[in-house]
Formats: structure tokens, C-alpha cells, sequence
């Protein structure tokens, strides 16, 4: 794993889950390429591009707020242009604690900046044996 990469990535998206948790997804909607691709337990199908995927977070804006918030686990596969960010979410609001599952696809631009070009988030159930 490329280090300098890794601890860009991922204070790119602590910065954005900060503003996420106040209620303002415009952290994320500026990170995200126009060509994205989205999923999460709560869309029937993949959005398809930013446009979509701003349409999505305007309907969002200011309901979901975080008192706090854990990244754990996050780990950074760096290939040339492209990295994968994969991490543990946990969000903690009025006693209440969500736990999450993300993946995050970043391409970097011709102009070194990194964007994120798929998400996939899904909640954490993990099955009891």
C-alpha cells in the first residue's frame, strides 16, 4: 500500500463524513466524478452519475445527522490511478449506534486530484453462528 496515498484518501473521506454527519453531503457530492456509480441499502437500483446521486443527497440534507463517528478498519488498495477504500462506519446520534459497511472507488484525475467513481455502502448485520 502506497502510505502517502492511503492517508490522502482516507482524510478525504473523514473530511467529507464530518460535513456528512452535520447534515451536509456536499463533502461527498465534491469528492464524486460526474460518471459515478451508487449503491446503498436504501435505492432499488444503482444511480448512475452525479446528477442522480445529487438528487439523492438534496433529499437528504440536514436529516442525517451523527453526534459522532468511528472509521475503523479503513484499508487502501492503491493501483496507478485507481484506489479502494474499505472501511467499518459507525455513527453514534442521541444514544442511538448504526453500523455500516462502505467501499469507495477513487480515480485520479489528470490533474492529481482523487474522485470517488463507485460507492457501495450496506448495513452491518453480521450472522451469529
Amino acid at each position: 500500500m502506497n502510505t502517502d496515498v492511503a492517508t490522502q484518501i482516507i482524510a478525504l473521506e473523514s473530511a467529507a463524513l464530518e460535513r456528512w454527519g452535520k447534515g451536509d453531503p456536499s463533502g461527498f457530492l465534491e469528492l464524486t466524478d460526474p460518471e459515478v456509480a451508487y449503491f446503498d441499502p436504501f435505492t432499488e437500483q444503482r444511480l448512475d452519475g452525479l446528477c442522480a446521486l445529487t438528487d439523492l443527497y438534496e433529499g437528504l440534507r440536514g436529516q442525517v445527522l451523527a453526534d459522532r463517528f468511528e472509521l475503523l478498519n479503513p484499508r487502501v488498495q492503491a493501483a496507478g490511478a485507481a484506489a479502494v477504500l474499505t472501511f467499518n462506519y459507525v455513527s453514534h446520534t442521541a444514544g442511538k449506534e448504526d453500523r455500516w459497511n462502505c467501499t469507495e472507488v477513487y480515480r485520479r484525475t489528470d490533474e492529481g486530484v482523487w474522485k470517488i467513481i463507485q460507492t457501495h455502502w450496506s448495513l452491518t448485520a453480521a450472522v451469529k453462528a
